[in-house]
């Protein structure tokens, strides 16, 4: 290390050519910060030196506090001036004080006293008009020690230091970036990994869905279960919030919803069962909208709940008649001892259910148009005839041709259920 001496300029540059090339040899802000100043503390001849950097809720957090012999020092923030720390990053200006003790502006502060501070410099960390943060060194045993050159110094540390700062800082944000992409990616493989990636195949029935993510995860779900007597169980469902949050509680949502229909005959017990369980389970509870209907697969009787969920679409085609599946209880995940009925209608060949969440018909345009049940209902009318898998196209081509390239605010989700004859 180059020994220091104020009067001479070539050794400032010699120094601070040091200094840029520790500054550049790691990535780590906490151990460059520390390698700043433990060279500081040599070229200034200081007991002691700290950096503080403005954190994301406007706090001064201590990111490097050192001692003579390389020591970290604990606690930073109750063995500095804050009145001094304050100062300087409120005004961006550097200062120097001689004695504390006897200076006016600082000698009635308690941490001055306290910690009897003698000599004093501190600079502030500035990237353009941005104060990052401060860089200050003291002196507890000697007054006088530093100067005005010790000062200019130390500016001229601080301003190749908030370069490496702010470098380091940005590398921070890119790893924890790919941290979280990747995590992301790993999320929506485990989610949509739960979504049913085949249709049924019964003779008489046509099933379609889609589950699109706005984000990465979805708070989204549809599900349908089997079992051996020719009964299938679907379900539809809507976290009402997003991100990872949404999909971690659509997981459970998901697996309670399944194990309490599986458990009981009668669907609406079921719901209820799975209700109590989200709510007593879940400090966090969030409100979960579904439908979930029992289709008897041989006579067409198709039994539903509706908890808070858009109402599904019911087209009797031998009336050409639209019908909405309304409402038989609240959302869930909010009121333990709430109550749900079920319903029934009966599917003739021609039928159609087309159940969805309200990602479709909130889906917004430039002008900030909502696609709307209006637009929905006429798809469906369009295309009544078509097949299931044809007429969810349909419903998707418009949606997507509606928002064009807007990108998607929420979730969209769609399950359609077509009986096309009797089973033989």
């Amino acid at each position: 290390m180059l020994k220091y001496d104020s009067s001479k300029s070539g050794h400032r540059f010699a120094l601070l050519y040091q200094l840029s090339q520790t500054f550049c040899s790691s990535l780590d802000l906490t151990d460059v910060l520390d390698r700043v100043m433990d060279e500081v503390l040599k070229a200034v001849k200081a007991e002691r030196g700290f950096v503080a950097i403005w954190n994301e809720d406007g706090v001064l957090e201590f990111r490097s506090a050192r001692g003579l012999n390389q020591t970290t020092i604990e606690q930073p923030e109750f063995e500095i001036s804050r009145s001094v720390v304050k100062e300087v990053a409120k005004s961006g200006k550097g200062v120097c004080i001689s004695d504390a003790q006897s200076d006016i502006r600082f000698r009635k502060r308690r941490s001055v006293l306290d910690l009897q501070l003698r000599s004093i410099l501190c600079a502030p960390l500035k990237l353009k008009d941005n104060i990052l943060g401060v860089i200050y060194i003291d002196n507890r045993m000697m007054a006088g020690i530093f100067t005005e050159k010790d000062l200019e110094l130390l500016n001229a540390i601080a301003s190749t230091a908030v370069i490496a700062i702010e470098n380091a800082r940005l590398y921070q944000i890119a790893v924890e970036k790919g941290r979280m992409e990747h995590e992301l990616q790993m999320a929506y493989r485990v989610q949509s990994s739960l979504i049913p990636q085949d249709m049924p195949k019964i003779p008489g029935w046509e099933f379609a869905a889609c589950w699109q993510p706005a984000r990465q995860v979805s708070g989204d779900f549809y599900d349908f279960i089997s079992d051996s007597n020719r009964r299938m169980k679907f379900i539809i469902a809507d976290v009402t919030d997003k991100g990872m949050p949404a999909a971690l509680f659509m997981a459970m949502t998901r697996t309670i919803v399944r194990a309490s229909c599986d458990e009981l005959e009668s669907l609406a017990a079921g719901i209820t069962r799975a209700n109590q369980l989200i709510c007593s389970d879940s400090a966090l509870s969030m409100p979960v909208t579904l439908f979930a209907c029992k289709v008897n697969l041989d006579t067409g009787q198709l039994i539903y709940v509706n908890a808070g969920q858009n109402p599904p679409i019911y087209y009797k085609s031998e009336e050409g008649k639209f019908i909405n599946l309304t409402r038989t209880g609240m959302f869930m995940g909010f009121e333990e001892n709430a109550e749900f009925q079920q319903e029934s209608i009966h599917l003739k060949p021609g039928d159609i259910v087309v159940c969805y969440t309200d990602g479709v018909i909130d889906a917004v345009n430039k002008q900030w148009e909502a696609f709307d049940i209006d637009r929905f209902m006429a798809v469906i009318e369009e295309n009544v005839c078509a097949s299931a898998k044809e007429l969810l196209e349909a419903i998707e081509e418009a949606v997507c041709n509606f928002i064009a390239d807007v990108l998607p605010y929420d979730d969209l989700t769609v399950l359609i259920i077509k009986r096309v004859g009797t089973v033989q």
